[in-house]
């Protein structure tokens, strides 16, 4: 039976491409990539919907929304949309959609599920934390040589090789 999928690109080519990117960016925009600076603003815009007299009276949210403010009147927003569309147009143009979990044999679906949530909340809480998501503070960062995001990327990548030797049983 043929195979109709496409091949995935050369991590290479695509850490090039990457970098053309991140360079425009920083070009056009002034500034580099990120992601979480758009999921900030998603919540303060969803909490200011909700209680915008909370918003206005915190000075870190305030700063975000409230008052005349539009938190989603940025350009990370659009950015981040892009990314979900365009990730979303390329896997269904390469064929490779499709509805799944990816686990290990020894772990349940809503085991998972859960894990990834809490693993999700986890990052979101050190984006914000840090100031900034991997995007922001490694590529971004790293392209400016800014002392903090090297020590974010590599304390990230030790902090993933520790934690992989305790969960890699869930996946063999």
């Amino acid at each position: 039976m043929k195979d109709d999928k496409q091949a995935y690109w050369s991590p290479y080519f695509a850490g090039f491409m990457l970098g053309l990117v991140l360079l425009a960016t920083f070009f056009l925009m002034g500034r580099g990539l990120g992601a979480s600076g758009a999921m900030m603003r998603t919540v303060v815009f969803i909490e200011d919907a909700l209680s915008p007299g909370h918003v206005e009276a915190n000075p870190y949210l305030a700063h975000y929304g409230g008052g005349d403010k539009n938190p989603l009147d940025n350009w990370l927003v659009f950015e981040v949309l892009g990314v979900i569309v365009g990730g979303l147009l390329s896997g269904i143009l390469a064929g490779k959609i499709k509805l799944n979990i990816d686990r290990g044999p020894h772990m349940a679906p809503k085991l998972r599920l859960l894990l990834a949530f809490i693993g999700g909340g986890i990052m979101g809480f050190g984006a914000r934390l840090a100031r900034g998501c991997t995007s922001g503070q490694a590529l971004t960062g790293g392209a400016t040589l800014a002392l903090g995001s090297w020590i974010f990327m590599f304390s990230m990548f030790a902090a993933g090789y520790a934690i992989a030797y305790f969960v890699r049983k869930q996946w063999i």
